[in-house]
């Protein structure tokens, strides 16, 4: 008797989806195209986003600030501050908006998260010990948590001091137990004033429906990976993995049940996953022309830059000064959905300084004196200086197009 074999149904078609469609997906779903939700404000570019990168570098503001700038406009700088931080536990009854932890980077992210990154305070509880060593890891942690709960929150200063008086991962006992317990969530940053971390007692800061750690590890990564998705609209396995800082296994493991679908990209190597949302129609609206920080979400992740603007920018922050080709702190600029320059940006009194420019051609030399103007009098310049361009026909014509529009109101 012969056995019958059951064909299995063949799997459903991919999508497939142009270059220019994936890019016009990755701008929709990062707020950087169509009308954007002035309503919801930076809060709601935080819960839309996911998570946005903190840097100590600070040229015309500081990279939390210029992420919602970029997608919201002009919006007043202590304002972006206060969205982030404003009634952030100390027995607040509005609770906190956001809280710090360890994502992409050091990011803000919204405190609906909390819950979902118990996987990695497990895994650093697992680990047993920060890259740093204490003598006394269980008396300098002990002290932190005494003095927390008798005094309330408290700065790194306000605990006894951040180093030892060395460089600066020459830390001191009490600035590692306090981030070793900022790693393991037994206390949170909810805040920070004058750049400085406030820490608090996580069961005091965190409100109770959100404080609890237990859903297991693929619980979380599952619901990362399909908010990284979302905050993308189109991504590979890759990509996925370096929004929240994934193992490419981990992502491998829940990505069936991630909700996002499998589709093709022209032009793209691997196998790309999309939102629903990405694939709902064709993405319309109005392009953000605006200067972007390097750690802005759209291009943190340099490979995917280039696979999707054809772009490569690297952050020379760090490389000396004889060697950088673009200037200290690059910005790129982000007009009609493409990347079409880039300016290295300072201040002086108030002007603002273009220390050295560079554009694609003639057709970003508006977009460029648009988007100088436009930041310039977001940081309170009332003239902007470009100094250096590595085209001089191109820069000639942006000094004219600059004079042109000085006070001209700035548009979306």
């Amino acid at each position: 008797m012969t056995a019958v074999t059951q064909r299995q149904p063949p799997p459903p078609p991919v999508t497939t989806l142009s270059a220019d469609d994936a890019r016009r997906a990755a701008l929709l779903a990062q707020g950087l195209l169509g009308a954007p939700d002035r309503r919801a404000g930076v809060r709601g570019v935080l819960r839309h986003l996911g998570a946005v990168q903190l840097d100590t570098i600070s040229v015309l503001a500081r990279s939390h600030e210029l992420v919602p700038y970029a997608r919201l406009g002009p919006v007043g700088r202590p304002a972006v501050d206060a969205a982030y931080w404003s009634a952030s536990g100390g027995g607040s009854p509005a609770g906190p908006h956001s809280f710090e932890y360890w994502s992409h980077a050091a990011c803000i992210l919204p405190i609906e998260e909390w819950p979902h990154f118990a996987f990695r305070r497990r895994a650093f509880r697992a680990r047993g010990h920060r890259w740093h060593v204490m003598k006394d890891s269980a008396r300098s942690c002990a002290a932190v948590l005494d003095r927390l709960k008798a005094e309330g929150p408290l700065t790194t200063s306000e605990l006894g001091g951040g180093r030892k008086g060395g460089p600066w991962w020459d830390w001191s006992e009490t600035k590692i137990a306090v981030e070793w317990l900022l790693d393991t969530g037994e206390v949170v940053c909810t805040e920070r004033r004058g750049w400085k971390r406030v820490y608090d007692l996580a069961e005091r800061a965190v409100p109770d429906a959100l404080l609890h750690d237990d859903l297991d590890d693929a619980a979380c990564i599952r619901r990362l990976v399909a908010q990284a998705g979302a905050a993308m609209g189109v991504a590979t396995r890759a990509d996925l993995a370096d929004y929240h800082r994934l193992k490419g296994g981990q992502v491998d493991a829940v990505i069936e049940d991630s909700g996002l679908v499998p589709v093709a990209v022209e032009g793209w190597a691997q196998p790309a996953w999309a939102d629903l949302a990405a694939l709902a129609g064709p993405p319309r609206g109005r392009h953000r022309t605006t200067l972007l920080s390097p750690f802005d979400s759209l291009i943190w992740d340099r490979r995917r830059t280039e696979r999707i603007f054809g772009f490569t920018h690297r952050l020379e922050a760090y490389v000396p000064k004889p060697r950088r080709m673009h200037g200290y702190f690059a910005m790129p600029l982000l007009a009609g959905g493409k990347l079409v320059g880039r300016v290295d940006p300072a201040r002086e009194g108030t002007t603002l300084v273009a220390r050295q420019l560079s554009m694609q051609n003639a057709k970003a030399v508006r977009p460029m004196a648009q988007a100088l103007q436009e930041a310039a009098r977001w940081v309170g310049c009332d003239t902007v200086r470009v100094d250096r361009c590595d085209d001089p026909r191109l820069a000639a014509a942006l000094r004219t197009e600059l004079t042109r529009t000085a006070g001209e109101a700035p548009t979306a």
